[in-house]
């Protein structure tokens, strides 16, 4: 089978397509073949030796795929060959084959394609756990999505309206905000737009009230600035640092405005709290077969194109999730 393999640290171009044996799977282990992976940041982080798990080289990347249970082991029992799933893999997608955990895997829903399974889990995932478990997100209170045009920002405008929030759609363009609308966003802000601060803008969309919760997957400048904007009682979530920059928060800004600054680890909470995560699956599967929210794919890059899908994640071009085809 091939692989997209990690043998040294570095940027995309490092990765190297090699054919490996295929694994055979043992115990509780389920072989997959892999029909579409999804990228994530954490991909562009985790073969450059910037993320917080560091596989044994080599490692082929990948934290989320879709695909065909081809063979189980011995102690599986809720799925067999041909079964269709979609699983968090940590790492190991960007592989024709692989292991997952059974407990790793959920049924691929009806109605959902490979490349849809592929851009599913962890996006949405995170932003539910987000704003139902961490923000404790209320209708009628504001919503405002930083990097909304983004795989997960674009989640968490979709869920957002289903929750009955009012959302506020922040991009760097308009073509990416134009995305956003399409996706329910009820106002849209360009953060490019240097006229006026980003805590006025913001401002003057809630009437002077601030934001009730902030969805940060960008981090940078724009974490404080954005914060400064921050609704009484309101709660900032921490996600990610697509911008590069881990900010430093002034700690007297979550006094004076008596908010909370709420780190989101998804995959942990999956972890830690399996019941809970379990249950938010089954939810966010009920929302997509009644047609609440669906992955927007910026585009799906055939096998031997990961380089360019890794470029279209750092170089912030995609609205919506990339998808590599592994296997047909």
């Amino acid at each position: 089978m091939r692989a997209i393999l990690c043998k040294e640290y570095g940027p995309a171009e490092k990765l190297v397509i090699e054919d490996i044996e295929s694994p055979e799977p043992k115990g509780s282990q389920v072989k997959v073949r892999v029909k579409a992976a999804g990228l994530n940041f954490p991909d562009t982080l985790i073969i450059e030796g910037k993320y917080q798990i560091k596989p044994e080289m080599p490692f082929s990347p990948g934290g989320e795929m879709a695909g065909e249970v081809i063979a189980v082991g011995e102690k599986v029992s809720r799925y067999k060959a041909g079964d269709r799933v979609i699983g968090m893999t940590g790492y190991g997608a960007f592989s024709e084959e692989m292991l997952v955990e059974e407990n790793r895997l959920l049924p691929l829903p009806e109605g959902m394609s490979d490349e849809e399974g592929a851009a599913f889990t962890m996006v949405y995932g995170t932003s539910y756990h987000a704003l139902k478990q961490r923000a404790n997100i209320q209708p009628g209170e504001s919503l405002l999505v930083l990097g909304a045009s983004g795989g997960v920002g674009l989640a968490t405008v979709e869920l957002g309206k289903a929750m009955g929030a009012h959302v506020i759609a922040a991009a760097s363009t308009d073509d990416k905000l134009q995305v956003c609308r399409e996706a329910g966003a009820d106002e849209l802000l360009n953060y490019s737009n240097t006229d006026k601060p980003l805590k006025d803008m913001i401002k003057e969309m809630t009437g002077g009230k601030g934001v009730d919760v902030i969805y940060d997957p960008v981090g940078g400048e724009f974490t404080e600035q954005a914060l400064r904007a921050m609704a009484w009682n309101g709660r900032h979530l921490i996600i990610g640092f697509a911008a590069g920059d881990i900010p430093k928060i002034p700690a007297n800004l979550t006094l004076l405005k008596s908010c909370s600054v709420v780190g989101v680890f998804w995959g942990a909470f999956t972890q830690k709290e399996p019941q809970n995560s379990a249950q938010n699956m089954k939810e966010l599967f009920q929302l997509f077969g009644e047609g609440k929210i669906k992955p927007k794919i910026s585009e799906v890059y055939d096998f031997e194109d990961y380089v360019d899908a890794l470029h279209a994640l750092t170089g912030r071009t995609a609205t919506g999730k990339v998808v590599l085809k592994v296997s047909d």
